[in-house]
Order: C-alpha cells, then structure tokens, then sequence
C-alpha cells in the first residue's frame, strides 16, 4: 500500500447537479431518483450516490435537465395574504404567481423560497435559483438570526420577555433562545422587536400567545445578514454577487457565482408597487395598508 490518498471522484453528485440546475431541492432531487424518474445517458438510475460529468445528459420525466445556472439570490417583500408556496389548493395567491413574468414585465429565474413566512405575515423572504444555497441557508447549523418587528395587542411584561433567552416550551414543543424587547406602545398595542435562530411554524405568534399577548401584525425585517431594508411591499431586488460572496463567507466557495454586476444592475423592481414610505425601524411602509379594524383597547 502506497499509503497515498485516493484520487476524488470525478464531476459530482446527481441530485446536487438537479439541485444547481435550479430545477428543484437536492432533497427533492433525490425523491425524484428514488421514484426512478431520472435517467443518465439513457438509463434510469436509481440511486443519487452516483457522480456525473458536464458532459453527460441528464433527464428527468424524458426532459432534458438545462444546464447549470450560475447561483443568484433575491430579496422579496412578501406581502400579507401570499401564500410561499407554487400552488395553492384554496386559490390563494402565491409568491409564484406575484413574481411571474406576466406581473413583473420582466424575466426571472425559477426561484425556490428560503424559509417560510406563513400567509398573515409579511416581509423579508429570501428566494434562489440553487437547491444548494436554499439548503445551505436553512439548515439549522448556520444558526443564522432572523429578526421581526411585531405588533401585538395586550400588557407587555419585560421580565416575561427576558425570560424567553432560556427558551420555552408550550405544549410539549420545545423552543430555543429567543430575544425579545418593546420598542413603542400606543394605548394596548405594543411593537416588539423579536431575534430568533431556529424560526419553527409559527413560533413568534405562539410564543407571544402564551404571554398574553395577542399579534396583529408580523414583519420579518432580517434573514442573517440579508436586511428588509428599504424594499417596499411587493418588491424585489437581487443580491449582487460580491455581496452574497462577502456575506456567505467559506460557504461560497461550494457555490457558482455569476460575474460582479453593479448594484443598480441588480435591481429588478416590482409590478404595480405604489411608492412606500421608510418606517422609523427601516423597513419598509406600503403607502396603502390594508384595511384593518381599528386597533381594540383595553376596557376598564
């Protein structure tokens, strides 16, 4: 034995090419290749611990797989009432259909939500075009913080709010570390501004539920070090790629990025978005809410 290492295999893993290709998740990938759907050179394979090379074709349901497109990132103000989803069975509107090309004017790659914001909440939502970055960004090793401000109606109790940095559980379900302070109050409806790393289903709205605490509105304002910014609601902007290198940091290296674009460049707009005005917490005011009741107050 020579004792040298073994050479790496050459090209890479199937469902991670799937998943560069913007067609789909790596998971999904593989769910694909289980249900003998993808095929290699002709031949269907049944397996994703299989390498391929630029050169071979790759199909899926007798399509052929585009090439690889290089990774791109966007950031979306998710309105309230669109669902993160493609389709929706109830006929809700999606984020698929908000960003299509009919309502936009403009083309955009087929883009996969990082995350979720359920359909009462709104703001930031980071969207790609790469399997692999959507995973690396939601696995729960990056311990990335997101950041909310949030409207809720009831008596806020500081010590109730420190409290929940030892993490809480509610009805058997566990929850992390989460900061929470008050920001503003007017009569009995306070803004709370609210970090959290693990985001589970509806952990902010649960979490404030079990202090009393009852939420009207829910604007998530950071992703890690993607920001809400000064994105209007309904508007869309991509991330250059120096920044997504800058802020991604090592993880970048397993990413394909497009060449460096000038950030006016990557400005893609949003359709029908009436000019908005900067919230004094730096995201961003639809100049037209929608109509809510007024806001209750408590009775003596």
């Amino acid at each position: 034995m020579s004792g040298e290492p073994e050479p790496a295999p050459e090209g890479e893993r199937v469902a991670k090419r799937i998943a560069r290709s913007g067609y789909c998740s790596r998971r999904d990938a593989e769910r694909l290749i289980a249900e003998g759907r993808v095929a290699v050179d002709g031949k269907a394979i049944e397996s994703p611990a299989l390498n391929v090379t630029a050169g071979q074709e790759i199909r899926i349901d007798g399509e052929r797989l585009k090439a690889a497109e290089p990774t791109r990132l966007f950031r979306y103000y998710k309105p309230e009432g669109v669902v993160t989803t493609a389709r929706d069975p109830e006929g809700r509107p999606t984020v698929t259909e908000r960003l299509g090309a009919a309502q936009l004017g403009i083309e955009l790659p087929r883009l996969m939500p990082v995350g979720r914001l359920d359909i009462n909440s709104e703001g930031l939502l980071l969207l790609t075009n790469d399997g692999a970055l959507k995973r690396l960004l939601e696995l729960p090793a990056t311990g990335w913080l997101r950041r909310y401000r949030v409207r809720a109606y009831g008596t806020v109790r500081p010590d109730a709010l420190r409290a929940l940095e030892d993490g809480i559980e509610i009805d058997g379900v566990r929850y992390g570390s989460i900061k929470a302070e008050e920001e503003t109050r007017t009569g009995a409806n306070a803004w709370l501004k609210v970090g959290l790393r693990e985001g589970k289903n509806r952990e902010v709205r649960r979490v404030l539920l079990h202090l009393g605490l009852e939420v009207s509105r829910l604007i998530r304002t950071a992703y890690g070090p993607f920001q809400l910014g000064a994105l209007k609601r309904g508007g869309i902007e991509e991330v250059t790629p120096k920044v997504l290198k800058e802020q991604l940091g090592g993880m970048a290296a397993q990413l394909t990025l497009p060449p460096s674009r000038s950030p006016s460049a990557a400005k893609v707009g949003a359709a029908k978005v009436g000019a908005g005005k900067e919230s004094p917490a730096g995201t961003a005011e639809p100049a037209k809410a929608p109509r809510r009741p007024p806001a209750r107050t408590r009775r003596r």
